[in-house]
């Protein structure tokens, strides 16, 4: 049985946990989806979810309860993660914004790409499109961008799982996933399916 968790300090913590209870009902696996917030919450985690909202706000919440270095000693030691959207930045080893340059924010810094904060506009300029994902076996998936990070620089260890406009918006780096869209809202469990699996393979360690 496995236990996988969503952070709570922002974002879509509901669609993701719906999700994620889909995708352990999908593949068949006995599971069950929790919410985390605190670092003792974090231990026994076989597989962990960050999701979307204002990266700043997520990395200082983090820091002050002690679940940042509790989740990067997880995930160091193998425990599988997925990121989106300022989960992403947040995974990221680097982090940069227009206007103030390199950030400084607090960072997990245990996926390595360099991020760059509202690369595609503010909350009206979201949009939709279709991605072809051929590592998760998904076809058509309906990405949503909303207020969203952009892959600028990609480590040599990371794969590039989709690409939109010639830059990446999926990528994988061993058991840690991360996406610039909200794979939470497209109606597929493509991602959560392939946590799913690395949490069974990181349980069975």
């Amino acid at each position: 049985m496995v236990r996988i968790g969503v952070t709570t300090f922002q974002g879509d913590v509901e669609e993701h946990l719906a999700a994620t209870r889909e995708a352990l009902r999908r593949l068949g696996v006995p599971g069950e989806v929790v919410t985390v917030k605190l670092p003792e919450e974090v231990e026994g985690l076989d597989a962990l979810i960050i999701p979307g909202g204002e990266s700043t706000v997520m990395g200082r919440l983090a820091q002050r309860t002690g679940a940042l270095d509790a989740i990067r000693r997880r995930v160091l030691e193998g425990m599988p993660v997925l990121g989106t959207c300022a989960g992403l930045i947040f995974l990221a080893k680097r982090v940069y914004d227009r206007v103030v340059g390199e950030t400084g924010q607090p960072l997990l810094g245990v996926l390595d790409v360099l991020v760059e904060r509202n690369a595609y506009g503010r909350q009206r300029e979201s949009f939709e499109v279709e991605l072809d994902i051929p590592a998760l076996g998904a076809r058509g998936f309906r990405a949503v961008f909303i207020r969203a990070p952009s892959i600028l620089e990609v480590g040599e260890g990371v794969e590039v799982l989709a690409s939109y406009g010639n830059r990446p918006v999926a990528v994988r780096q061993e058991a840690v996933y991360g996406t610039t869209f909200h794979p939470e809202l497209s109606g597929s469990t493509a991602f959560h399916e392939a946590l799913v699996r690395e949490a069974v393979r990181f349980s069975r360690r």
